[in-house]
């Protein structure tokens, strides 16, 4: 798969620092630290005064913000502009160079999210879970899906006061003002409710709206320096992109809607919880939601402490998220480790005796019932080595003349390849490959980018997120192909995707 991480990852590879901040991302728990509390003025403050001083303060921080972000953008970009000149572009002594360039240009970014924080944080960990950048921004970057940060209850209280007009004592029986977890956006505590049940409340921070404002109107102006400076990179439309999925995670509501959808698809399946909404309590900013036990999926320690094989763990998660792509035609967009349980279910034995729990509902994208029956279509081509079926389904999901790559990205294996499904390719055709590569150009990878499907970009970060956590389980590469394969083949049977009755009658028909 090196060929696929280098052939999506080129863009990536000089340019990632500066358009980070503009690339869509889901919500990732985990790693928002806070040192500073908006609506800590605001309290201290009453009437006009407060509102002035408020917005006073909202302007001066919004233009720190920005400010970090310009001159992170310019001494990234000066330095990859002096620091590769003279080289010729492609040899060993310009690739040298530009991985040190990475590693300044990673640690100025990683500054830039600590300092910023919120939706500069989301992109600082997206960035961290690719798997198509450069290895120096991965790193460096990854230390923000672990740093974890909580704000105060006494300035989250504020939240709950201007949502229900009620402090949380008379919202619940008992309420665990220290967090259980945080994320980029919210913050989510431990509670009960008045009639016993236990329950997890995800509380937005303060603030985030008008924070989220400034920063897309950076994004947006630091995206047109981009193109401006390097016309090979267009990647301008990526901004309304973050702003469309941040905006849906901003409203709970949506969250909620997306959680009750999915519940109903899967309502065939044995093996997937996805917590309860509790309506009554739930509002744009605070989700209460069922309280769900379990250990990260990827923690394979606890897994097999608790007795659960993390190869059929992988197996089942994989399964699940095909069914999501080629039947349901409604995916989770951020199923990263921190959104995902194992619950060891001591009513069942054998191999499957668990449930994976899917969590953070906010980022979900509807995939259009064209694209779902072409994406079949071009998986049920790649195991029939169908290749004028591929190049036709590619063209259709918007690759246009690089759909002849497209099996590469998935299956590690070339369009022409005669290996076995589920095998790389031969010595000979990666030497192929990679001289085909390396004659792309940041100009034929951005036009690429730009022209595949929106739908298309979401499922290959899911597909992105779900290998590499398979992969760490120990899943093989051929199971998690034929996962894929299956789930394609009765994605094609579908009159009416996404209902439970149909995905529950073709199951029980093909005996899956």
């Amino acid at each position: 798969m090196v060929m696929a991480r280098r052939l999506l990852g080129v863009v990536a590879a000089s340019a990632i620092s500066v358009t980070a901040a503009t690339s869509y991302t889901g919500t990732a728990p985990f790693a928002y630290s806070v040192t500073w509390a908006p609506p800590l003025l605001g309290s201290n403050l009453r009437g006009a005064d407060a509102g002035v001083a408020g917005d006073v303060f909202s302007a001066g921080r919004g233009f720190v913000r920005s400010s970090r972000a310009v001159y992170t953008f310019a001494v990234n970009t000066l330095d990859y502009k002096v620091s590769l000149r003279g080289y010729e572009e492609k040899s060993d002594e310009y690739y040298d160079a530009r991985d040190k360039v990475h590693e300044r240009a990673a640690k100025r970014l990683l500054r830039l999210c600590e300092k910023n924080r919120g939706f500069y944080i989301k992109a600082g960990q997206f960035i961290a879970s690719m798997q198509q950048v450069p290895k120096q921004f991965v790193s460096t970057l990854s230390v923000l899906q672990d740093k974890v940060s909580f704000w105060s209850f006494k300035d989250m209280e504020v939240v709950f006061l201007e949502e229900f007009g009620k402090d949380v004592q008379e919202l619940f029986a008992s309420f665990n003002e220290q967090p259980i977890a945080a994320a980029s956006l919210a913050q989510v505590h431990r509670a009960v409710l008045k009639d016993g049940q236990e329950v997890a409340v995800k509380v937005q921070y303060p603030g985030l709206q008008e924070q989220f404002s400034t920063d897309i109107a950076t994004m947006a102006v630091l995206s047109k320096a981009l193109a401006w400076l390097f016309p090979d990179y267009q990647f301008e439309w990526l901004v309304p992109e973050f702003e469309k999925g941040s905006l849906k995670e901003l409203d709970f509501i949506q969250e909620a809607d997306n959680a009750e959808r999915s519940a109903k698809s899967f309502a065939h399946k044995h093996g997937v919880r996805i917590p309860r909404i509790f309506r009554e309590l739930s509002t744009r900013r605070v989700l209460t939601m069922q309280f769900m036990e379990g250990c990260k999926v990827d923690d394979i320690s606890s897994l097999e402490k608790a007795g659960v094989d993390p190869k059929e763990v992988a197996a089942s998660l994989v399964d699940i998220f095909a069914e999501m792509i080629f039947c349901h035609g409604f995916v989770h967009g951020d199923p990263h480790p921190g959104n995902l349980l194992v619950y060891r279910d001591p009513s069942r034995s054998g191999k499957h005796n668990f449930d994976i729990v899917i969590l953070d509902h906010g980022l979900y994208r509807d995939l259009d019932e064209k694209f779902r029956e072409n994406f079949c279509r071009f998986w049920r081509a790649l195991v029939l080595l169908d290749e004028d079926e591929i190049l036709e389904t590619g063209r259709n999901l918007g690759a246009g003349q690089y759909a002849r790559y497209l099996p590469v990205i998935f299956t590690g294996r070339g369009i022409s390849s005669k290996a076995s499904f589920g095998q790389g390719m031969t010595p000979e055709e990666q030497k192929v490959m990679r001289e085909e590569v390396r004659r792309f150009t940041m100009g034929d990878v951005s036009e690429w980018l730009q022209g595949l499907d929106r739908e298309f970009l979401t499922v290959l970060r899911t597909d992105g997120l779900v290998r590499s956590i398979a992969n760490r389980l120990g899943a093989s590469r051929k199971e998690r192909l034929m996962a894929y394969v299956k789930n394609a083949v009765l994605g094609l049977s579908l009159q009416h995707p996404g209902e439970p009755s149909a995905c529950l009658f073709l199951l029980h028909q093909h005996n899956i």
